[in-house]
């Protein structure tokens, strides 16, 4: 009998995929979760469920700090943002697939399946990556058989799988943040309700008065939150309490999927908007101008190379190492204010500024003669001056 490695969560998917690729794909199935900084309960829940259900092994990986350092570092360094929300779920997917794929190769699978429909992001960026990284074959059993959601909870019940308990919206929760979708939320008339929210206050309850708090950086990557030197995954959730707690990180936007759909998405991300707000603030600092140009190209085709799946397109390798050049001055400390919902970058220091406080200072006579700018203004915008001169009407 043929193994198939399936990326497990214990939810009604991939619960349902189990009894599925033992039935209708006669194979033996070993489950695996990819601990990427998911709640505890989130962790154990797809161990007791993988028992009930019948799987012949079940792998734990803890793939934390590998999260932390070398994905969503990536995303504060880049500041990558899609669609203006901080990236979470989609820097995840080929971490995990990457762990898949290991465990597929440990135990001579000849399969590697997982439980996305047909409709989502995930088929795509799971796929990219185990392809890219693996000659097995893949099956995606929801979507192979078009399963609606009421035809797996009937199929679940039909086979005595265990339902996981009714939830109202579907929920991806890793380290550096928290999706929200389905149920009522797919509806851009409905506010969203308060319940969705687990990270972050809202500014009702958010403190009334503000914080202030230091962050430390070397070559682009966070280290200490007022003066405490922390681990990624440490630093990582010590932040998302910090602006959880001041109402920071709500997001809930009409997102463009990969395959063109508009769907309502509501995010909570309080520690990749404190982390990147700051970290881009010591970026105007040290940069050139030119280079802050081209940061903001960076970032924004970063963010579409993550989301769509694309992890493993050299171009993104490409940008790493530019970036990572660039990201060699981003050094120093940055203040920021805390407020009921807001967020404001106060203070700023770096030895690699570029800002002279002695050349743009209004009492500087010294450093810049203001005299000689008499010549440079004069054939400012020379083409522009005789555009206009041509063209205008009488």
């Amino acid at each position: 009998m043929e193994k198939v490695v399936l990326a497990f969560s214990g939810g009604l998917d991939t619960s349902v995929c189990v009894k599925l690729l033992q039935e209708k794909y006669d194979m033996e199935v070993i489950t695996a979760c990819v601990d990427v900084g998911q709640p505890e309960d989130e962790i154990k829940k797809p161990e007791l469920a993988a028992e009930k259900i019948g799987t012949d092994k079940h792998y734990t990986i803890d793939a934390k700090e590998e999260f932390a350092k070398d994905y969503a570092f990536r995303c504060i360094k880049t500041n990558a943002l899609y669609e203006g929300y901080p990236l979470s779920t989609a820097f995840a997917r080929p971490l995990i697939a990457k762990k898949i794929v290991e465990i597929a190769e440990k135990e001579n699978a000849t399969t590697i399946a997982h439980g996305c429909t047909g409709k989502g992001n995930d088929q795509f960026r799971f796929e990219a990556t185990i392809r890219a990284e693996s000659d097995v074959n893949i099956v995606a059993p929801v979507r192979d058989y078009n399963l609606t959601r009421t035809e797996e909870q009937d199929y679940a019940r039909e086979h005595g799988i265990p339902l996981p308990s009714e939830k109202i919206y579907s929920i991806d929760e890793n380290l550096w943040g928290r999706s929200i979708e389905g149920g009522l939320l797919e509806d851009p008339t409905v506010e969203a309700p308060e319940d969705i929210y687990e990270w972050t206050k809202s500014i009702d309850d958010a403190p009334e008065e503000a914080q202030v708090i230091k962050i430390e950086f070397v070559k682009g990557e966070p280290v200490k939150i007022d003066g405490e030197e922390l681990s990624p995954v440490d630093l990582i959730r010590k932040a998302n309490e910090i602006a959880g707690e001041h109402g920071v990180g709500r997001i809930d936007m009409i997102e463009d999927r990969i395959i063109g759909l508009k769907s309502r998405e509501n995010y909570e991300t309080p520690g990749a908007i404190l982390l990147i707000t700051a970290h881009a603030a010591l970026e105007k600092l040290v940069f050139s101008r030119e280079e802050i140009k081209f940061a903001e190209n960076i970032s924004q085709k970063y963010a579409e190379l993550v989301y769509d799946g694309y992890w493993n397109e050299p171009l993104r390798e490409d940008l790493d190492i530019v970036n990572d050049h660039m990201q060699e001055r981003v050094t120093g400390w940055v203040e920021v204010r805390l407020h009921k919902g807001s967020l404001k970058v106060i203070t700023k220091q770096s030895p690699y500024s570029l800002h002279n406080l002695d050349s743009v200072s209004f009492e500087d006579k010294e450093i810049i003669d203001q005299r000689e700018m008499i010549g440079m203004v004069k054939y400012h915008d020379i083409q522009g001056a005789e555009y206009f001169k041509v063209n205008k009407k009488e």
